[in-house]
């Protein structure tokens, strides 16, 4: 299997609901690391696995979209916990959703995969993978 990751950064307030979130039911800040992994068990017929270009570009536009945001205030995500694997879901949907309009070129339609880690520090981080 063939992969390609590019990389982003996000920063967000939020705040979460429910005792085991002690005081991160407080509002806070979050800055994360967002890697975005693409993968295919062939290479396309420029033998590129996605447009690092195209892929770098998609995955700023979609992290644009939450980026210096309260996530509280996002109708989308009312009644939400947006926990790091959740936002990591999320992120991963859309780009899927750009892979499939064709917004990261035609090779990319012959990917397989694609996985989005958010890295919350240097000791934690939390990740989601879905098929293409």
């Amino acid at each position: 299997m063939f992969s390609v990751t590019v990389r982003e950064h996000l920063m967000i307030a939020h705040s979460f609901h429910g005792e085991v979130f002690g005081p991160a039911q407080r509002l806070h800040g979050a800055t994360y690391l967002v890697d975005a992994t693409f993968r295919r068990a062939e290479l396309d017929d420029d033998s590129l696995v996605v447009d690092i270009g195209l892929a770098t570009a998609e995955l700023g536009k979609v992290v644009g979209e939450f980026n210096y945001r309260n996530l509280d205030e996002v109708p989308e995500f009312a009644g939400i916990n947006t926990s790091t694997e959740f936002l990591a879901k999320v992120i991963a949907d859309r780009l899927a959703d750009r892979v499939h309009s064709g917004a990261l070129g035609e090779g990319a339609r012959g990917l397989s995969g694609v996985s989005v880690t958010l890295h919350e520090s240097h000791i934690a981080w939390a990740s989601y993978e879905r098929d293409l």
